[in-house]
């Protein structure tokens, strides 16, 4: 089995909960590029996680979790800056994220800093989420996209307070449509695809991002499952049911699975193998939304085992 290497954005989530009445946030490690790694290697895949962390304690505390949980630290930089932090608020087990520190902790990542041979070994590359709306994060990732080899895995990972407004959207756009035109998969969900896409619902944003040049789409739709799309056809998924506590991380956990599939069996030959790629990622997601989210949620295939019996 090669390996993944994930470029983007590892950070410090807030997330908000309620203790003895009163509103409390409870720390923990994140950001969705870091997620993805995380559960590669929790299902026992190998992920080496490539970007920037802050030089503080907080950055300290990511860069032991990703030693001690076994994510390949070749590509890390340490910069001296406070690590960025997402306060998390929820509307039910969906979360909004809102970020501080200036400059970004995560996106101080530039081309020079990239270990090119780790990146043309390995045997997928993610790219995606928050860090490409930076420079020198953006010029770094599209180096490494550029790279000959990989399996090329996109997620646009849309942040809406991130986005002042119609240009900055446009100009999102404009950007993700570089990376979807040469992508083997990308996965978005639905509510991405309808703030990049006007509106669209999954089968219609998957057909439109196929036809920018993508292999295969996945549009994930939290309770109401996943949209894959393939150049011999379409189909969508229904999610397993489950008794959902908290969404974070949940669309992470379905690139990891999907990551992880890639890993261990390659490029999917046609739509029926897409399929069972995709049933196992949303079992993965569920089993996430049982648990309280963030990197720690992602599961071992031996706790996949226990919740939901042999997997396809």
């Amino acid at each position: 089995m090669g390996y993944a290497v994930v470029l983007g954005e590892a950070l410090m989530d807030l997330l908000e909960t309620e203790r003895d009445g009163e509103v409390s946030y409870r720390q923990a490690i994140g950001g969705a590029p870091l997620n993805v790694a995380v559960g590669v290697t929790r299902l026992g895949g190998h992920a080496e996680y490539v970007g920037t962390l802050g030089g503080d304690a907080l950055g300290d505390r990511i860069a032991a979790f990703l030693r001690t949980g076994g994510v390949g630290v070749r590509g890390v930089r340490r910069v001296p800056v406070p690590t960025t932090l997402a306060l998390t608020t929820f509307d039910g087990a969906e979360p909004t994220f809102t970020f501080y520190g200036e400059p970004p902790s995560y996106a101080l990542l530039g081309p020079g800093d990239l270990d090119t041979g780790l990146i043309a070994g390995a045997a997928v590359l993610y790219a995606g989420s928050i860090a490409l709306l930076r420079e020198p994060f953006r010029a770094a990732a599209r180096a490494a996209w550029a790279t000959p080899g990989p399996i090329r895995v996109f997620d646009p990972n849309v942040r809406p307070t991130l986005l002042p407004g119609p240009d900055a959207v446009a100009s999102l756009v404009e950007l993700a449509e570089e990376f979807i035109a040469t992508a083997d998969l990308v996965k978005l969900s639905a509510a991405d695809a309808q703030l990049l896409y006007d509106g669209c619902g999954p089968a219609e944003a998957a057909e439109r991002i196929r036809r920018l040049g993508a292999a295969a789409v996945v549009v994930t739709a939290g309770a109401r499952g996943a949209h894959v799309a393939t150049a011999d056809g379409a189909t969508t998924l229904p999610a397993p049911a489950v008794s959902a506590v908290d969404a974070t991380g949940a669309g992470d956990s379905v690139m990891a699975a999907l990551v992880w599939r890639l890993l261990t069996e390659g490029p999917p030959a046609d739509l029926a193998a897409w399929q069972r790629h995709v049933r196992f990622a949303l079992a993965v997601a569920g089993l996430v939304c049982e648990r309280p989210g963030g990197a720690v949620a992602m599961p071992t295939a031996d706790e996949l085992t226990r919740r939901w019996g042999d997997l396809p």
